[in-house]
């Protein structure tokens, strides 16, 4: 009865939020948060559906927003080239093709470039410092 996710449904209902909660059994003493907040006026609901269809007014009143922002061009993000002085280096333009924005692990990078775990190790640190590659958490990805 006291969880976080107590917390957020009584959050959203105060932002004027829909909250919606699937009973349990009445026997259940896990069950008696999502009861209390259908009696505090929660929808209940049992299917996937029934959330659409009490969140289909609210998205129908969105529609020509959410198309108009569609339809906008979206901002195009800056593509960082591999330095001139890598750009002659297949080793290099392996990792290079191989790094994502997306973070991505030395054991898969090295699974994908085919390279050895010390030829990875210095190209990374060499790019990290030139400031083309950031690592998060152990993990490389290009800078944003």
């Amino acid at each position: 009865q006291r969880s976080g996710a107590l917390i957020t449904a009584r959050l959203a209902a105060e932002a004027g939020r829909e909250v919606c909660a699937v009973p349990g059994s009445v026997l259940n003493p896990r069950a008696a948060g999502c009861h209390r907040l259908i009696r505090d006026g929660a929808a209940l609901v049992e299917r996937p559906e029934e959330v659409l269809e009490l969140l289909a007014p609210a998205l129908r009143q969105q529609l020509p927003h959410l198309q108009s922002r569609l339809a906008a061009p979206t901002e195009q993000a800056v593509s960082t080239a591999l330095p001139a002085h890598w750009a002659g280096d297949r080793n290099y333009q392996t990792l290079w093709r191989a790094l994502d924005h997306d973070p991505i692990s030395m054991d898969s990078l090295i699974t994908r470039c085919g390279l050895t775990a010390p030829e990875v190790s210095s190209m990374l640190l060499a790019m990290e410092l030139a400031g083309i590659v950031v690592c998060v958490h152990g993990r490389y990805c290009r800078t944003p």
